[in-house]
């Protein structure tokens, strides 16, 4: 899924999602760093959009529309918890707009939040030898993390002329949260109980600063041309620093670390230019986009302090390894272009097409196909097939991490690799290849009243080639000696995954929105929006099993 804003491309996040949740493997957009009070409102695309927008946009784009209003404003705070003493959660936002003279507009945004952590974690009631006893004391998280944030978010134009009109656009963001890790018991082999004769609980902090500006130029040319002209900036960096020890280090160990940093940056130019045309062969005007685009993303990965990777690693979380540090980067131009037309009163068509050149992944072109027809002002129907493709991101090409896993029943070091990696080859991964999709779609639209709209789409989205993380490989001595005998030294992980080109995917849906305008006498405005959504993705095909694997007795 691709995310703009204000119709713009928004980077994605450095960090990478290793849970078992949906997503598994993917690094989206951080739509927490946009302030809910600066947000007008979010436009769904649902067809054609990898054909306009490019890579990312597989499944469909949003489109998050700023608020631009040159006067008033909003204030507001909230204060919660979910029971007594747990979770609270306090919050304060705001959003105000200023006029620039006469011709333009500045709209700014912000919010700050305080959330402590919420814990669903059963008291312990295990005895120990060393130590004072913890028995009956609650000695685990289990619950939400503990946050800090803060956000602010600016929307301006200022108009120039007809011919010309200055945008920009842009937030900063700051969050710091700290979860846990598993309890280390006081009598357990990942604890030194001369420095914790109690047991511990490994505390993990990270810090997600995320950064984005935009700014262009819109207007008209002479006959009627219009264009559009901007640069696009953004990143994001995310600092891991732990409070736990590396038992490997004995008494000599630090009780906090630096565990590394990524960061996640794209760099984007586009120019499009649209003009409506007529011709002679045709019944009415066909409207004409194009434009072209430069994109440049980078992903760097910096190494945590030598002591979070020594040998075991710091418990709990280990620190990126110099070996694992690096700075990657990769470029992208394409070029589009968009017609549509009426060929009769009643039916309209358009269709796009798409050219990407990527430094690492080679060239592809999306295109789309769609039409509506309107049977009456009150139904119409529509429908669209088009093509999607997207690169696999630099993060899931190049992260690298060790940390603690529940595998089973036990807890177990699990090292994550990108494909490309010695390890990950060794185990029989492959290099990453882009998925690409087709989408269908057909849709009716109804307004039996002037005030009230509904639609109804369905939908089906076939994809080959999807990426996601591997199960964890839990390595036996087989697979370790064998790893150690092609290079692999340092082996501080009991299971290994990789990013690979997993399965084949289809996804059938339908959206139902109902839409109700209605102004009242004194000026007053209601307007109420009902959705339902329903999806339902089934793997067909699942990639076979490394034959390396099934040598080494893993399956």
């Amino acid at each position: 899924m691709l995310v703009l804003v204000n119709g713009k491309r928004r980077h994605t996040s450095a960090f990478v999602n290793l849970g078992g949740a949906v997503g598994r493997g993917s690094a989206p957009a951080d739509l927490n760093a946009i302030p809910l009070s600066a947000i007008e409102h979010i436009e769904v695309l649902r067809d054609g959009a990898s054909a306009r927008y490019g890579s990312d946009a597989i499944a469909g784009v949003i489109n998050i529309i700023l608020k631009s209003a040159d006067h008033g404003g909003s204030i507001s705070s909230k204060y919660g918890q979910y029971k007594k003493g747990d979770g609270i959660q306090r919050q304060v936002s705001g959003n105000t707009g200023f006029a620039l003279g006469d011709n333009g507009t500045l709209n700014l945004s912000g919010e700050g939040s305080n959330n402590d952590y919420t814990n669903r974690a059963g008291d312990d009631f295990r005895t120990s030898s060393i130590g004072s006893t913890t028995y009956g004391q609650q000695v685990f998280r289990q619950g939400e993390p503990q946050t800090h944030e803060g956000k602010l978010q600016y929307n301006a134009e200022y108009s120039f002329n007809d011919a010309a009109e200055f945008y920009s656009f842009g937030g900063y963001s700051k969050r710091r949260g700290e979860t846990a890790a598993f309890y280390r018991p006081s009598n357990a082999s990942n604890n030194i109980a001369a420095i914790y004769p109690n047991g511990y609980l490994p505390l993990i902090n990270g810090t997600l600063e995320d950064t984005s500006l935009v700014a262009g130029l819109r207007g008209e040319l002479a006959d009627d041309w219009h264009y559009d002209v901007s640069a696009n900036y953004g990143k994001n960096t995310y600092e891991l620093r732990t409070k736990t020890i590396n038992t490997s280090l004995g008494l000599n160990t630090p009780r906090s670390f630096d565990n590394g940093t990524l960061t996640n940056d794209q760099k984007q130019l586009g120019f499009d230019l649209s003009r409506e045309f007529s011709a002679a062969w045709l019944p009415y005007p066909v409207s004409v986009s194009f434009g072209a685009e430069y994109l440049h993303q980078g992903y760097q990965i910096e190494a945590g302090q030598a002591e979070s990777y020594f040998q075991t690693g710091s418990s709990g979380l280990g620190g990126f390894r110099a070996a694992d540090a690096g700075s990657y980067s990769r470029h992208n131009f394409a070029q589009y272009l968009d017609v549509e037309t009426n060929l009769t009163e009643k039916l309209g068509v358009s269709a796009a097409v798409r050219h990407e050149d990527y430094s690492d992944f080679g060239s592809n072109v999306s295109g789309s196909l769609s039409a509506r027809y309107d049977f009456t002002p009150q139904v119409a129907l529509r429908g669209s097939v088009s093509t999607g493709f997207r690169a696999p991101s630099l993060a899931q090409q190049n992260f690298t991490f060790t940390s603690s896993q529940l595998i089973g029943n036990t807890i177990q070091e699990a090292g994550t690799f990108p494909a490309g990696s010695n390890v990950a080859q060794l185990l029989g991964a492959e290099d990453l290849k882009p998925e690409k999709s087709r989408n269908y779609s057909l849709g009716l639209v109804l307004q039996p009243l002037d005030s009230l709209t509904v639609t109804a789409d369905v939908y089906r989205i076939d994809i080959q080639d999807r990426i996601s993380l591997s199960s964890n490989l839990v390595l036996n001595n087989t697979a370790i000696n064998y790893l150690r005998s092609n290079g692999v030294g340092d082996i501080n992980y009991t299971s290994a995954r990789y990013f690979t080109n997993a399965t084949d995917t289809s996804t059938d849906g339908v959206d139902l929105v109902a839409n109700y305008r209605y102004q009242f006498d004194n000026g007053v405005r209601w307007n109420s929006t009902v959705g339902y959504n329903y999806n339902h993705t089934k793997v067909t095909d699942v990639k076979a099993n490394p034959a390396i694997l099934d040598q080494l007795g893993r399956r």
